[in-house]
């Protein structure tokens, strides 16, 4: 089944852990601790992401990561001048806080499925920007896309069950992202 597909057809916890998992692979763009979203996982092994757990820890995560974010911009400046004032690495950040800036507070199945829809695509974008293939279609996004696509079978087909192995997998997702980060970084050194 495609992603549109699934995305079509997901529960709201599907819906919700489908979006959550593309901003969790992405939380090294936010300098953020690997932990940051885990509360938000709980929430949904806990009853979905209806009720107020919900938009609670949706708040002391954005809250935690806007700190994070906003100590990475008061670090020192690289001294590259404003012709790299734009790069890959900033329009992908700032795709990564749209993601979180949309998460919806208090949210309904309509709500979730337009997040999980633009975080999907966010998502892919970001990795689009961040892979080595010079067409943008390489490697990392098609890790990406397989990583969605299993992440809403994991739900689909166990439902709150496949919350474990879809974190699994989200997990692993950003371990590569922040390799590549982390790599880019270096290369710019």
């Amino acid at each position: 089944m495609s992603l549109v597909d699934l995305i079509a057809q997901a529960d709201e916890r599907g819906l919700a852990a489908s979006g959550l998992a593309c901003l969790d692979r992405c939380v090294p763009l936010l300098g953020g601790d690997d932990e940051v979203l885990r509360p938000l996982w709980s929430s949904l092994v806990d009853g979905g992401a209806d009720g107020d757990a919900w938009g609670e820890r949706l708040a002391k995560a954005r809250a935690e990561l806007d700190s994070a974010d906003a100590d990475a911009d008061s670090a020192p400046d690289s001294g590259l001048g404003a012709e790299a004032a734009v790069s890959d690495e900033d329009r992908a950040a700032a795709l990564a806080r749209r993601m979180l800036a949309a998460a919806p507070d208090d949210p309904c199945a309509s709500a979730l499925r337009a997040w999980a829809d633009a975080c999907s695509a966010a998502a892919l974008q970001i990795h689009r920007l961040l892979d080595v293939a010079a067409d943008g279609s390489g490697p990392l996004v098609a890790a990406e896309l397989r990583r969605q696509v299993a992440v809403l079978e994991l739900l689909a087909g166990r439902g709150a069950g496949g919350l474990r192995p879809a974190l699994e997998v989200s997990t692993e997702g950003r371990r590569v992202l922040r390799a590549v980060v982390s790599r880019r970084a270096r290369g710019r050194s």
